[in-house]
């Protein structure tokens, strides 16, 4: 059952973790947030809010998020991806 669960939401988990803060903290439209959407230019994020979302996901999951890795955030999934290393 809970393989057609993470079926039904698209398989990844990570994912749906940080669609949660995106949508809890910063208000984001959970149907804009997708692997390809872009944090400025499709869910306006701006460079406070990505701050914001870096400094929560660093709580959340317990990590540090250092500058040269962040500036590479420029989709979702490229958040989603660089947690999913760590």
């Amino acid at each position: 059952m809970m393989s057609n669960m993470l079926l039904i939401f698209g398989g990844n988990i990570m994912l749906e973790k940080v669609r949660e803060l995106l949508v809890e903290e910063l208000q984001i439209n959970p149907d804009d947030i997708t692997m390809d959407a872009e944090l400025s230019k499709d869910l306006n994020i701006n460079s406070i809010e990505l701050a914001d979302l870096i400094m929560l996901c660093e709580e959340k999951f317990g990590i540090e998020i250092n500058e040269d890795d962040s500036n590479k955030f420029i989709t979702v999934g490229d958040v989603v991806n660089y947690l999913e290393t760590l």
